[in-house]
């Protein structure tokens, strides 16, 4: 990621820019940041998470979103892009906003050198202020580790998972995703 000036933009200002731009952007309390490209890995990542979600979701009041669609939240006065997210039943907007999600119970991100402090630290601060959200997927790219933070009455539980023959029960939306999965067409 990297910040596009010094400039402050108003949130008008960066919708209208995001809106017109070829390229991804997030907003930052009054900052647009540029979204740098990603990875082969990453994308095909990214797609087996979101295929899998969707195939194990179908029937079920659970709706899996990919990175298209800016999560809102209104706490920090961020516009975030997760790699993954899912919904449980209606998908709340930022008022008649079409693009911006406020709700999701399940976030996914892939992690990214240049990103991975980021994920791991502040947007989960800022994910944390979101009252549906309780299960936040961290998932590596150049090496089989997934990690899982659940939300539950006393805090946030922490589980890690590092072996293809393992599976990540996933409580928000009562299902197994595979490790094989996730990582199907990746070479180590």
């Amino acid at each position: 990621m990297t910040a596009t000036t010094e400039r402050r933009y108003s949130l008008e200002e960066y919708r209208a820019i995001a809106e017109t731009s070829t390229e991804k952007c997030e907003y930052h309390d009054g900052e647009i940041i540029t979204m740098t490209g990603g990875t082969i890995k990453h994308s095909r990542i990214c797609g087996n998470i979101f295929y899998f979600l969707k195939f194990l979701l179908r029937d079920t009041k659970f709706e899996p979103i990919n990175r298209d669609l800016r999560l809102w939240i209104p706490e920090y006065s961020r516009g975030v892009y997760p790699d993954a997210m899912v919904f449980d039943g209606v998908i709340q907007l930022n008022g008649d906003r079409q693009d911006e999600v406020l709700n999701p119970i399940l976030i996914v991100e892939v992690l990214s050198p240049s990103t991975e402090e980021h994920d791991r630290t502040d947007k989960f601060r800022m994910y944390r202020s979101i009252p549906s959200f309780c299960e936040y997927l961290l998932v590596r790219q150049n090496e089989p580790l997934v990690e899982l933070y659940s939300k539950q009455s006393q805090g946030w539980l922490f589980s890690d998972f590092d072996s293809l023959e393992q599976s990540i029960v996933l409580s928000s939306v009562n299902i197994e995703l595979a490790m094989s999965e996730i990582y199907r067409g990746i070479t180590f």
